[in-house]
């Protein structure tokens, strides 16, 4: 284990403390743990040890790495590979060993999914581990923005650790730590609303007020703004002298849910369709919410299973009727799980069921199904707008035109044709009341506009998904718009350091979005997209400076370009030979440009002749058809090719 959460230390896995090397050995181990797990190329480490590296820094990063390896591992044998701190192509990684800071995270995004009993222990252990300034004694640039990130993480874990005890009827045990924690963080809004809160819940009514007045003198006079809704709201709360416990739907969720598991048995089919409306509830509030519902979805559909209903079966799979605007599952094996089950209830069910119901089982199959070759998802996104249409319902037609937009990636050139998807979801879930296909709509809408080259209509668009988010409190939106507008910079002929720097910002967004399948190499991509298109120098191991160099499902398209920008042509020709084509989604047009242009460097004719014929299609469009990012006209990179 090694932590961070302090003075960078490491411990045995008997808990026993590893003597590690000097303060550059310790800064190398750390800038691993930031990475989490990730690669960070040598390159990468000289540039964060060194202002202005020395002579010999590589060998010297090499030699701390060896060092650290006979810390980390005492009993390995010469000459046999480490098995913790590891090489991984142009840089090194921590694999197999853990880190207080990794765990730090992943507890508290836990603790907020569960009940205030379990989350208070959860957050218990979780502070326990702090012990004191993270990553002290380094100062590059770097470790500051972590030391930021992982201090605001754990303010956050002790105001919701208050809010657990608060939720407990605990609000005596509240007050001593929150009156440190707002000594100490007197700018956040939250410890001071729920540090009034517990005052008042213990009768301590003129101190409560004390304590909001002092929030707003601080707020005003230090940054010169007012207090936020929720402070005003509890004053007015407590001047009113009205019982400021959970109120409105607080209190009518806790008496619901406590009549419930009263009335309806623990096994009640009931409870899996109930369950399953909850999940589709918590997957459009993002976050851990969207992890949540990924993760339980498959339980519950099998526990349906188990009952023998296909009926049943059929109710829970089909209620989860969430759309979505990326073409990439979060979790890919979820997913196939999902259409698999959709399948086994089809067959059992027959053609004799309802067509509505068959709607909702094949919608299913192409959702789940995007992203990945072969003719079902088409086939089932097909049949299941065909049944809808008959139906006359139009959830399920939304669901089912929701399918077909999933599965309108078979080749280039397809705009048009899911902006003509995307009209037809917003006036349909406008007049139905359908407010997250509506959403999904004008996103599609967006997406398309955008390879297009229409950009200010899909500015509309943007603005009219982010109204319904606000309206309809749908965080993820802003997420997706806010890479959008990034995207836009690029388009509008930016500099490149400006349209760079509003990627990170938007990627910034996506670290607790729980979106990993948009999130995980889209921002190494998005940088070298915009590269390769303008003709810019691509750095050897990474891109543009970003620390980001996790590149997920791209790296194959990625790598020849930076074998290219190490001078490795001859690596690069290689990697180019093993290329195949994207999988069908919303960056196949930007993957087959990646490809081409390395093909072009390399001369590999045969890569350059399918890049072109793949792109060919959609030689009016711009490469932005994911409305996060853009490699520019297509037909300005086309023009350049010339294929025999």
């Amino acid at each position: 284990m090694i932590g961070v959460l302090g003075p960078v230390e490491a411990w045995g896995d008997a808990g026993e403390p590893v003597r590690l090397p000097g303060p550059r050995h310790r800064e190398v181990l750390a800038r691993l743990v930031a990475a989490r797990g990730r690669t960070v190329t040598t390159a990468r480490l000289v540039d964060d040890l060194w202002e202005v590296p020395p002579a010999g820094a590589v060998g010297a990063v090499r030699t701390f790495v060896a060092a650290l390896r006979v810390a980390l591992e005492p009993q390995r044998a010469p000459r046999t590979a480490a098995r913790l701190l590891v090489t991984d192509g142009p840089g090194y990684a921590l694999r197999g060993v853990g880190a207080d800071a990794w765990s730090f995270e992943d507890d508290v995004v836990r603790a907020r999914t569960e009940a205030p009993v379990a989350a208070l222990d959860l957050f218990d252990q979780v502070l326990a581990r702090w012990r004191g300034t993270p990553y002290a004694g380094i100062d590059s640039g770097w470790a500051t923005a972590e030391r930021a990130r992982l201090a605001e993480l754990h303010a956050g874990a002790v105001e919701e650790r208050a809010g657990a005890l608060l939720a407990l009827g605990r609000a005596d045990d509240v007050v001593p730590d929150l009156d440190l924690h707002v000594a100490g963080h007197p700018w956040r809004e939250e410890g001071w609303r729920l540090l009034a809160l517990a005052l008042y819940r213990t009768g301590r009514q003129a101190d409560a007020l004390s304590a909001l007045r002092r929030a707003r003198t601080l707020l005003r006079d230090e940054l010169g703004i007012d207090p936020g809704p929720r402070l005003a709201d509890l004053e007015r709360t407590i001047l009113r002298q009205v019982d400021a416990g959970p109120a409105g739907p607080p209190d009518v969720w806790q008496a619901a849910t406590s009549a419930y598991d009263r009335a309806v048995a623990a096994r009640a089919q009931a409870r899996l369709e109930q369950a399953t409306v909850l999940l589709r509830s918590l997957a459009v509030t993002g976050g851990e919410g969207l992890v949540a519902a990924t993760n339980q979805r498959p339980a519950a559909i099998e526990a349906a299973e188990q009952h023998g209903d296909p009926r049943l079966t059929a109710r829970v799979i089909g209620a989860f009727d969430v759309p979505s605007v990326w073409t990439t599952p979060d979790d890919a094996e979820a997913s196939a799980e999902v259409a698999a089950a959709a399948e086994r209830t089809l067959a059992r069910l027959g053609a004799d069921a309802p067509d509505g119901v068959r709607a909702r089982l094949l919608a299913t199959v192409a959702t789940e199904t995007r992203g990945t070759p072969g003719p079902r998802g088409p086939a089932a996104a097909r049949e299941a707008e065909t049944l809808a249409r008959r139906s006359g319902d139009p959830a399920v037609l939304a669901h089912a035109l929701s399918g077909r937009y999933l599965q309108s990636f078979d080749r280039t050139g397809l705009a048009p044709e899911r902006d003509a998807i995307g009209a037809e979801l917003v006036g349909l879930a406008a007049r139905h009341g359908l407010e997250n296909f509506e959403i999904q709509g004008h996103l599609v809408r967006l997406q398309a506009r955008s390879a297009l080259g229409d950009w200010d209509r899909a500015a509309e668009c943007a603005a009219e998904a982010e109204a319904l988010a606000a309206r309809h409190e749908r965080p993820l939106v802003p997420v997706l718009t806010g890479w959008w507008r990034a995207a836009r910079l690029a388009a509008d002929g930016a500099a490149s350091e400006v349209v760079e720097t509003a990627y990170r910002e938007a990627g910034r967004s996506l670290d607790t979005a729980g979106m990993p399948g948009v999130a995980r190499g889209l921002l190494p991509l998005a940088v070298l997209a915009l590269r390769v298109w303008r003709g810019e120098r691509v750095l050897a191991g990474g891109t543009a400076g970003s620390d980001d160099t996790d590149w997920g499902s791209y790296e194959p398209w990625a790598r020849p370009h930076l074998l290219l920008a190490e001078g490795r042509a001859d690596a690069a020709a290689r990697a180019v030979s093993r290329l195949r084509a994207p999988s069908p989604g919303l960056l196949q047009e930007v993957l087959w440009i990646l490809a081409g242009r390395a093909a072009l460097a390399v001369d590999d004719r045969r890569m350059l002749r399918a890049a072109h014929d793949a792109l060919l299609p959609a030689a009016g469009e711009v490469a932005a058809a994911s409305g996060l990012l853009t490699a520019g006209p297509i037909a300005d990179h086309l023009a350049g090719w010339e294929t025999p």
